[in-house]
């Protein structure tokens, strides 16, 4: 569980006196009546299949659970609750319970209806309600009364559960009394509401059981132990890999030292990769991240050459009803752009990565990219969100030309093709392997930056020999494309099951190089 979530049933669970919190006594008792039910298609009554017959024989066996109903509630003077689940058993229930101070709420009704029905049956003005679970049965405090009948049960437990709380509830003075009615032959269902109930219990026990002792500290205000934080420094001939906090570590190299950055943070609060306080990607909203994220970005500055730059792979990020509280697109791109530029950078220009629409689709499952959205509502369709790689330039004189040509890296027909603005021909796939780097308790999100990408931003912006940093290293995509072609890297990484995946790719990256360098000497072209 995260950090801002609280699991309890009484405050008995957390140590606390339950004085105040403790529900009274809740009876439960099931009536099976005998049906003469009789299936169309069947000489005998075998099973119920599915919803529809459930339905069905809702319908066929009214008469006789209204019988067993009558038993209970015409010679009470208690207030009661029925709860139905068809519109037909509903409005037979409230006909024939009329004449003792029933009143009927429905979805049909009006607004006003409904809430003059739910307030005077509260304040005592009805003795029955006659409802449904799905219209009463959640948020309403019902604990003027203590007496109910199920007029049958769907398959839902959630419904049943929640229907029983209105009564069941703190602050209600008197043993709660649920009866539930149903045909001999719905016995299956019966059972199969009750095993739901049981397992949301044990579930909600082995909760409470599990997380008791951080939530105790939480609510103490006590330090909680912190992610088991490491720092560790792999070197080799062309590469150097610091495990930690890249905010901290990246104070260690010296000011003016490195030629480009590229790298692709973490894209605020869409994705968790750890759950330490270190990790960006546990942000709570935006602004948090960008609180945080900014002290990378001097960092980053101070260790820039003057006059060079730093490549940031970005995208804009869909908006969720349930995060954002609207569905569309947020600019983070925007934003990335201006938390540089507050920190003293200076935005140069940007570039676009051409992405398949129906990869994207299949892969994040976006509405507004489907096919069927498309012929049901374009209004909702949208094109697929387009990586982007925002280039920045430390202020100052670039002391070094980058002379890309000259390298034999770059030619006119080149120039043109990457000078565009749209990068094309970069494969989706062509990213390092990264299937060993996930923990047993892994996150959510794993995404390399394709290498094809990370090659333009190489060849474009550093000369060989000179050094390539990634503050956000994950498993090396970065740093082994700069020494594959002939920089040197250096790559900060917070979580370890990453960093020693990125080590092994670092090494890799050092014995294809050399490999090539043979081959070279010898005339051998590969």
């Amino acid at each position: 569980m995260a950090s801002w979530s609280i699991s309890l049933t009484k405050p008995s669970d957390l140590g606390y006196d339950d004085n105040g919190f403790i529900l009274p006594k809740l009876t439960i008792t099931p009536h099976f009546v005998d049906s003469d039910y009789k299936p169309d298609d069947q000489l005998i009554f075998t099973n119920i299949k599915g919803i529809k017959h459930a339905a069905a024989i809702r319908r066929q066996t009214i008469p006789a659970r209204l019988e067993k109903l009558k038993t209970l509630i015409k010679d009470d003077t208690e207030q009661w609750i029925v709860w139905c689940g068809l519109t037909a058993e509903s409005k037979i229930v409230a006909q024939e319970f009329a004449e003792f101070g029933a009143v009927e709420v429905v979805g049909s009704d009006s607004p006003e209806h409904k809430a003059e029905a739910f307030e005077g049956f509260q304040d005592g003005k009805y003795r029955i309600l006659v409802t449904k679970p799905s219209i009463g049965g959640f948020g309403m405090n019902f604990q003027n009364a203590h007496k109910m009948a199920f007029f049958g049960l769907n398959y839902s437990w959630e419904q049943y559960y929640q229907a029983l709380r209105r009564e069941w509830r703190y602050m209600q003075e008197y043993p709660v009394d649920a009866h539930i009615i149903m045909s001999n032959i719905e016995t299956e269902i019966y059972q199969n509401v009750m095993r739901k109930d049981a397992l949301a219990k044990r579930l909600r026990q082995k909760l409470i059981e599990q997380i008791a002792g951080y939530e105790k500290g939480e609510l103490e205000m006590n330090e909680v132990a912190e992610w088991d934080y490491q720092e560790d420094t792999v070197t080799g001939e062309l590469f150097t890999a610091m495990m930690g906090d890249s905010s901290e570590r990246i104070k260690e190299l010296a000011e003016n030292s490195i030629d480009l950055s590229v790298y692709s943070p973490p894209f605020a609060d869409l994705y968790t990769y750890t759950d330490s306080e270190r990790d960006l990607g546990n942000s709570r909203d935006w602004e948090e991240f960008f609180t945080h994220y900014k002290y990378i970005i001097q960092n980053v500055l101070r260790v820039t050459k003057p006059g060079r730059l730093t490549c940031v792979h970005v995208s804009d990020i869909p908006a969720m009803a349930g995060r954002d509280g609207y569905i569309g697109v947020r600019d983070f791109p925007g934003a990335v752009i201006k938390a540089y530029e507050d920190e003293g950078w200076v935005f140069v220009g940007r570039a676009f990565v051409q992405k398949n629409p129906q990869a994207q689709a299949i892969r994040t499952k976006a509405k507004a990219l489907l096919f069927v959205q498309m012929r049901k509502d374009s209004a909702d369709s949208r094109p697929a969100l387009i990586d982007q790689i925002l280039l920045f330039k430390k202020p100052g004189e670039n002391a070094v030309p980058i002379t890309p040509v000259a390298n034999g890296e770059m030619d006119n027909e080149k120039w043109i093709e990457w000078a565009h603005g749209i990068w094309l021909g970069i494969s989706e796939s062509d990213t390092l392997q990264f299937t060993t780097a996930r923990g047993a308790d892994d996150e959510k999100h794993i995404c390399p930056l394709q290498l094809g990408t990370i090659e333009r931003c190489i060849k474009l912006y550093s000369n060989p020999g000179e050094t390539v940093l990634t503050p956000f290293g994950g498993i090396g995509s970065e740093g082994y494309t700069a020494v594959k072609f002939g920089r040197k890297a250096v790559l900060c990484e917070l979580k370890p099951e990453y960093f020693n995946v990125l080590v092994k790719n670092m090494r890799n990256a050092e014995s294809e190089n050399k490999t090539e360098d043979l081959f070279s000497l010898a005339g051998i072209e590969l």
